[in-house]
């Protein structure tokens, strides 16, 4: 076994003892096997959590194809572990080209895929535009993240969604966890692994106070941030505040920052006007799922150089003598320069994914078109595995008290 191989082994076989969610589900689905015959094509990061959904999806039943959502995000370990010591078939690697990324999503889409399972809805918008020939079997898929459930929703708004997709970013044991306390964690593995500077006394801005924007704000001030947040949603900027942050524009943020981090789902949140004003030596990084949160156009536009310092950092130099520095070419920091979120978060996450898959298949016929919400019972049943894997027992509601919360007329 060569190293590269035996390192990918190692990865999986660790994540996979620290995914008990995930492990009990792979128990019950190799005796019932209740993907039997489907085909499924995935687009997700390609890393060692990721390598264990594809494996427990396999072990039900279905043939798997695998590309990764990002060019920069695919760990080569473990995409060769996943071809050579588990048999499925792996169209990705780190630093591919956008003709390799497109050319590799549309390999696992000739699978003429049952269910799809995306992150960003790359795949789903394919089989809708470029690759309808490929949509002829697809019974339903489900979508990772906000920005992909954002495409989704519209495509559905417009009446184009052609099969029902279930959000299982928005499953209650996803976003609780895997957006706050997951992007919290791993963007500042990323900032370790590409910077190898502190964080402690600096000025941090967070571009979005979404639950990924809290979990960042809220590692930043764990490890001695000055945090500043940047918002356009009214209802959001006052929770920043009241958490603590401060609140400003991006236009008076950017001239105090030493440390700038998007986190929206949307384009152009610092863009040229901000780059005049930015503070020399800023170092810029994104968390949000495509890379054009930091306009790169704008950067190159106004550089007079552009040079990599370290593995991951490009510095931009200004026409005055200023320092701007970007991560990961402004993609997701915490895989591009980093190895994603905690096993233990991504557990609950892709058990949301296999349950999901599991309930497309049983009940499709009788979805519309439409973007659903994993139903409660499945959320529920994942934060019981969770917890009795934890070793936490929890209190139960006395017949009595089942009685009372339904009733209404005992009030004292």
């Amino acid at each position: 076994m060569n190293d590269l191989l035996k390192k990918g082994v190692l990865r999986l076989n660790w994540a996979s003892e620290h995914m008990p969610v995930l492990k009990s589900i792979d128990n019950r689905f190799q005796k019932e096997r209740p993907l039997e015959g489907m085909k499924i094509s995935m687009a997700l990061h390609t890393e060692a959590k990721t390598g264990v959904l594809a494996i427990t999806l396999a072990n039900a039943g279905a043939e798997i194809r695998l590309a990764s959502c990002n060019p920069l995000s695919t760990d080569d370990s473990v995409a060769l572990a996943l071809k050579e010591e588990f048999g499925l078939s792996v169209y990705a690697k780190k630093g591919e080209t956008q003709e390799e990324y497109y050319s590799n999503l549309n390999s696992v889409l000739d699978l003429t895929p049952d269910l799809i399972i995306d992150d960003g809805a790359d795949l789903i918008a394919m089989v809708h535009t470029t690759r309808r020939d490929a949509i002829r079997n697809v019974k339903g898929a489900n979508e990772e993240t906000t920005t992909g459930v954002v495409r989704l929703k519209a495509m559905a708004r417009d009446g184009k969604l052609e099969f029902p997709v279930i959000s299982v970013n928005d499953a209650k044991m996803k976003f609780l966890f895997d957006n706050r306390y997951g992007t919290g964690q791993s963007v500042f593995d990323g900032w370790m692994n590409s910077t190898n500077l502190i964080v402690a006394g600096k000025r941090l801005v967070v571009a979005g106070y979404g639950w990924c924007g809290k979990g960042v704000a809220m590692r930043a001030k764990g490890m001695g941030a000055n945090v500043i947040v940047c918002e356009v949603d009214p209802i959001k900027a006052i929770e920043a505040k009241m958490d603590g942050n401060e609140v400003m524009r991006m236009e008076d943020a950017v001239k105090v920052a030493d440390i700038i981090m998007t986190v929206t789902g949307c384009k152009d949140i610092l863009r040229k006007e901000h780059f005049e004003a930015m503070k020399n030596g800023c170092i810029m990084g994104n968390a949000g799922h495509f890379d054009n949160e930091i306009s790169k156009s704008d950067l190159n536009g106004m550089a007079t150089s552009v040079s990599r310092v370290r593995e991951s950092i490009d510095e931009y130099k200004m026409k005055d003598g200023r320092k701007l520095y970007l991560i990961a070419e402004g993609r997701l920091m915490n895989l591009a320069a980093g190895q994603g979120h905690p096993a233990e978060i991504m557990d609950t996450s892709f058990a949301a994914q296999a349950l999901g898959a599991e309930y497309l298949i049983q009940n499709h016929k009788k979805l519309n078109n439409n973007v659903y919400v994993l139903p409660d019972t499945i959320d529920t049943e994942i934060a019981k595995i969770k917890l009795e894997s934890m070793g936490v027992l929890i209190d139960s509601l006395t017949e009595e008290q089942i009685k009372y919360s339904d009733g209404w007329e005992e009030g004292t």
